[in-house]
């Protein structure tokens, strides 16, 4: 199993996608599953998710803040 293509794949997914990124910042494991649709041995799961978060910060996730769907009736309840 190729973990360097497993790695770019994820990555890609999460810049494309803030709310996934929001729910592996919070729960890297059963997001990468999800996501990748296998269940991969700990050892290789641990590899993806290090390697994932070497290449993106997630320090910079607002967890706390509303996005997509959420946040447009959120905007429209809160005017």
């Amino acid at each position: 199993m190729d973990i360097q293509k497993i790695i770019n794949d994820v990555i890609a997914k999460l810049k494309a996608d803030p709310n996934l990124l929001k729910k592996f910042a919070t729960n890297p494991v059963e997001t990468l599953e999800k996501t990748l649709g296998i269940d991969l041995p700990d050892e290789q799961i641990n590899q993806v998710i290090e390697g994932v978060k070497g290449k993106i910060d997630l320090s910079k996730v607002d967890l706390n803040k509303a996005t997509g769907l959420l946040a447009k009736i959120k905007s429209f309840f809160c005017k």
